[in-house]
């Protein structure tokens, strides 16, 4: 499999080649320069792999939640570099994608927070199914950090 991931929902600013099962990864954090360091991301991945867009299986990017102008610059390039070269988009909850990564057993509640500034967060709750994928448990919200899981069912 080849696949494409741009993540650009917050400070960090990443793209990601997923190689025939061989990950490689750019990533630079930063406040406002994303629209500057994404595409040439994008090419030296490529260019490193020997590959040109038309050759991968398909595009994946973080739809947020997170900062507004972050997600249409990523969802902007994912939907150009869709157009083409006629390839299937997935977009990946960006709460979703780091619960992906705690470990937890089968059944076990992640909860997931992300800084909204203002004094708020975005954040999911998930259940680690038995293949070691997530589920949410409810929609994804933005709040005050006293409100974290308010309205979920309990765990």
């Amino acid at each position: 499999m080849r696949l494409l991931a741009l993540d650009t929902s917050t400070e960090a600013c990443s793209a990601a080649l997923l190689l025939d099962g061989e990950l490689r990864l750019r990533l630079e954090y930063t406040e406002r320069s994303h629209a500057e360091l994404l595409l040439p991301m994008i090419d030296g991945l490529l260019a490193e792999a020997g590959l040109a867009p038309a050759d991968l299986d398909g595009l994946a990017f973080g739809c947020g939640p997170g900062a507004f102008t972050g997600l249409r610059i990523a969802a902007g390039v994912v939907q150009g570099l869709a157009l083409g070269a006629n390839l299937p988009v997935a977009p990946v909850s960006s709460l979703a994608a780091v619960a992906e990564q705690v470990p937890a057993g089968a059944d076990e509640t992640v909860l997931v927070c992300n800084d909204a500034r203002m004094g708020e967060v975005y954040w999911g709750v998930y259940r680690r199914e038995a293949d070691g994928g997530v589920t949410p448990l409810g929609a994804e919200a933005v709040s005050p950090p006293e409100r974290v899981g308010a309205g979920m069912p309990p765990a």
